[in-house]
């Protein structure tokens, strides 16, 4: 086997890993709160020791809300920034289409979405640092963009992207958990996206 073929599947395995304490984490928050449940609980339930618990995250919180943002944003940067400038339609088309790659690898389960915005309300803590999160990594996309595209960091189209994927990651993960969907994420993504376009190709009257 290839040291290629050994890492990736390292990976994975990682990635699911961190997923699963995730998933369970964000379950027993949004049923018992914070102070509900203990870390070696979490463990048990992946059947992972309390060490790889913080190899992977530093707290309960970080792993309530997923954080992992390192190795995840450099992945992402990368493969962004290697499609090159283009014109300002296809930076939308390139973000949207590594969003439904990072979440098709994921597998993404919409009772764990549920969970975390269960988990969200029931800890206001939890949900500002989710808020300031968001917010920082809105700051890092414009700047990828900016990079992306040879643009002045004040690019109001730069900032408009990143409003309208904001935007539609939101209303799809709305729908993606309402129990009569029956549709994967990225359906519902890629959906959203083509009705956008319908509407913004109307003429401005």
């Amino acid at each position: 086997m290839s040291e290629s073929a050994t890492t990736s599947r390292v990976e994975r395995r990682m990635r699911k890993t961190a997923a699963n304490l995730t998933a369970v984490s964000r379950r027993l928050t949004a049923e018992r709160g914070l102070a509900g449940f203990t870390i070696e609980e979490v463990c048990s339930a992946v059947d992972v020791s309390r060490r790889t618990f913080f190899n992977y995250f530093a707290s309960k919180e970080d792993a309530v809300i997923g954080v992992n943002p390192d190795d995840e944003y450099r992945l992402f940067a990368e493969k962004f920034l290697a499609r090159g400038a283009g014109e300002w339609p296809q930076v939308l088309n390139d973000l949207i289409d590594l969003a439904i790659q990072h979440i098709e690898s994921d597998e993404m389960d919409p009772r764990e979405h549920s969970d975390l915005m269960v988990a969200l309300e029931r800890e206001p803590r939890l949900l500002a640092r989710f808020i300031g999160l968001s917010r920082d990594r809105d700051r890092q996309l414009r700047g990828l963009i900016v990079e992306r595209q040879g643009v002045d960091g004040d690019d109001p189209r730069a900032a408009a992207i990143v409003s309208i994927v904001g935007s539609l990651m939101k209303s799809t993960a709305d729908t993606f958990v309402d129990p009569a969907n029956d549709q994967d994420f990225a359906v519902i993504l890629s959906s959203s996206l083509d009705a956008m376009r319908l509407v913004l190709a109307v003429p401005t009257p």
